[in-house]
């Protein structure tokens, strides 16, 4: 298109991941006429854990059952039933996934081959335009519609939807929202292969060492012997203690004694990639005037966990359900989308709360150490801790002090 030449949408998505996508699906069921902008071409990579909770596979299902189907027959992806948690004193205990009491798994599977999975069954929908290798330049708010000047033309829609991640130019641009490192993680990832010792049953692995507290290693296997390797970290607690991550990650790796076995023949497979996660461990407002802000541009990741991917995809079903509501009432404003975020946290927010609860925790080893131990010891606190990994109103036992007087008396 020219940049003369200025094209009209009911909705714009900017940022085709998870977020993006699971709206633009929506609004594209709806019929709706919309655009879908990313700054990439698919299938491209996304530097992540690439871990897939029980809740991602819940809300592909839920978004469309052609597409869950296509990612079960998906084959560059490894079923995963559990994770094995270490504990700073190095013991640990593993605890599988289950699904209303009955076993389940998640999946780990690369962002280069899940988001181009979401992407591509986007593309079927014959109301959503879809724009990639698009740099979004700069926006303009006119008469109730939004001008979006990309790097080759303009459009125009009253709507716009922030799904464009951790980096977002909607979130920074248009809602003026800085990172806080209070309530945000920095994080490295390499892939790897021939890492040794994994689980049977391909447990993902969470290695919480005293040194990088509030935060953990994670190690995640993968399809075809590799593994998906990574450290994460509060930012606010790298910038107080001066770490520097890259080197942490590498020390860990070559000499902890928990690890350097099982890198001996290991051989990374690209050099290692930085990226930053905003937590949600703070409710943020995630619209205003004529937009909404989902996935990560909202700063919806799991403060204990790291995940993000579900609430990714939950959030963009909401907003593109929010945006039908816009589109009827002909009301784009800041009063009515309010409704937006007070459906969205009704939803995601008391599991948050916990979660972050959770992650301050982790600045008390013993505590951590003290679970861990009992677990292993007792299946009556080890099946609390499978029952709270699956249900947010266990969880929150873990917040009450008379659980661990209960332990430390046990």
């Amino acid at each position: 298109m020219e940049e003369t030449n200025v094209t009209s949408y009911e909705v714009v998505i900017i940022g085709a991941g998870p977020a993006g996508c699971a709206a633009a699906i929506e609004l594209g069921k709806a019929g709706k006429k919309t655009a879908l902008i990313d700054k990439s071409h698919f299938p491209r990579d996304k530097t992540c854990g690439d871990a897939l909770s029980v809740d991602v596979v819940n809300q592909l299902k839920k978004l469309s059952p052609e597409l869950a189907s296509n990612f079960k027959k998906h084959k560059e992806k490894i079923a995963s039933y559990g994770v094995k948690i270490f504990a700073p004193n190095l013991q640990s205990t593993e605890i599988p996934f289950i699904n209303e009491g009955k076993p389940k798994c998640g999946y780990i599977c690369t962002r280069y081959e899940f988001d181009n999975l979401l992407f591509q069954h986007t593309c079927k929908y014959s109301s959503v335009s879809v724009f990639q290798n698009e740099k979004v330049n700069s926006f303009e708010l006119q008469n109730g519609y939004y001008e979006i000047h990309t790097s080759s033309g303009i459009l125009k829609a009253p709507l716009i939807i922030g799904a464009d991640g951790a980096q977002s130019v909607v979130a920074r641009k248009i809602a003026l929202q800085q990172p806080d490192k209070k309530h945000h993680s920095g994080g490295l990832r390499v892939y790897y292969e021939n890492v040794q010792g994994f689980t049977q049953d391909n447990k993902i692995e969470l290695h919480f060492f005293k040194e990088i507290l509030p935060g953990y290693l994670w190690i995640f296997p993968l399809p075809d012997g590799k593994a998906n390797v990574g450290i994460g970290m509060l930012s606010s607690a790298i910038a107080a203690k001066k770490v520097n991550l890259k080197q942490v990650l590498e020390k860990l790796i070559k000499q902890h004694p928990s690890l350097k076995h099982r890198f001996e023949n290991a051989r990374p497979l690209e050099t290692v990639k930085g990226f930053g996660l905003p937590l949600g461990s703070k409710k943020r407002r995630v619209s205003g005037n004529h937009y909404l802000l989902t996935g990560d541009a909202a700063g919806l990741i799991d403060p204990f966990s790291g995940e993000g991917i579900a609430n990714a995809i939950r959030s963009g079903r909401i907003a593109a359900e929010h945006s039908l509501k816009c589109i009827e009432k002909a009301d784009y404003s800041a009063a009515f989308n309010k409704a937006y975020d007070q459906y969205l946290y009704s939803k995601i927010w008391n599991e948050l709360r916990i979660s972050h609860a959770l992650q301050r925790l982790c600045a008390y080893p013993w505590l951590f150490n003290l679970v861990i131990n009992k677990a292993n010891r007792n299946k009556h606190v080890h099946q609390f801790l499978v029952e709270s990994l699956a249900n947010v109103s266990v969880k929150k036992h873990l917040l009450n002090p008379t659980f661990y007087l209960k332990l430390l008396l046990s």
